[in-house]
């Protein structure tokens, strides 16, 4: 038996999301599962990194599944990259010990949310960028803002009431603003995630952005622990998820 971690990219605008569904087959997991049993031959159970929503982005997306079938993790990929649809890619194949699990074994996760801040809309990026058409975004403000929620937190102002998670307390460690003419890419990274929590913070922080809110508003939002107080759960056609780290030990045969 093998253990074998795949990394992947996809477009998620025509999908539910990450996570297989019994009503759908419009899912990530639901098309690699399919993929790899017409393979192996096997009945088998792909375990994501994290459950990426409906019509969020990944470039980076880690997966792993265990099989008795005899090709190498280059083999699998190309054959597993010849019959997935042509928004879903896998760009890396290895083998990893059988303990690895690509879930349990994250150390942090990063995310992106691209924002196209200008009077029109660009047709290019309009299925993975929000666009604000507001003058321009006080970005000074919004960079203020985050030095709030820099370290572990309990973060139930930003998660959804449906969040199933018993804690709310999270950690992130860095979250930066990368600004190119009109477009506008906030990167958080963080122990972990709460349902939604990536949009909701971005939805506060363009709030900020916008004059709404004050930075220093950021702090008592926080600490009220009331979702109310915080800002939208933006759109999810602008978030990526970019990056998954693992400590080595995880991953040495």
């Amino acid at each position: 038996m093998k253990n074998i971690k795949l990394v992947a990219r996809y477009d998620g605008t025509r999908y539910s999301g990450w996570q297989r569904q019994e009503d759908s087959d419009k899912t990530i997991q639901g098309k690699l599962e399919q993929v790899l049993r017409r393979m192996t031959g096997e009945e088998t159970e792909v375990t994501g990194s994290g459950r990426t929503d409906a019509g969020v982005h990944a470039l980076h997306q880690v997966a792993n599944f265990k099989t008795a079938d005899t090709r190498s993790p280059e083999e699998m990929k190309a054959y597993i990259n010849c019959y997935l649809p042509e928004d879903i890619a896998i760009t890396e194949a290895v083998e990893v010990p059988l303990r690895f699990h690509s879930r349990l074994n994250a150390i942090s996760k990063t995310y992106m949310y691209r924002i196209w801040n200008a009077p029109y809309h660009d047709p290019f990026l309009r299925k993975y960028s929000l666009h604000i058409p507001q003058p321009r975004l006080k970005v000074k403000a919004m960079r203020r803002a985050v030095e709030y929620l820099i370290g572990e937190h309990d973060f139930t102002s930003f998660k959804t009431s449906v969040s199933k998670n018993k804690s709310a307390v999270r950690t992130i460690y860095d979250i930066r603003f990368e600004k190119n003419d009109d477009t506008l890419e906030i990167y958080i990274r963080g122990d972990g995630f709460l349902y939604n929590m990536i949009r909701i913070i971005t939805g506060t922080l363009l709030e900020v952005g916008m004059g709404k809110l004050a930075h220093e508003d950021i702090a008592g939002i926080l600490d009220s622990l009331d979702r109310s107080k915080a800002g939208p759960t933006v759109p999810p056609h602008g978030l990526f998820l970019i990056d998954v780290k693992y400590p080595d030990e995880a991953l040495n045969i």
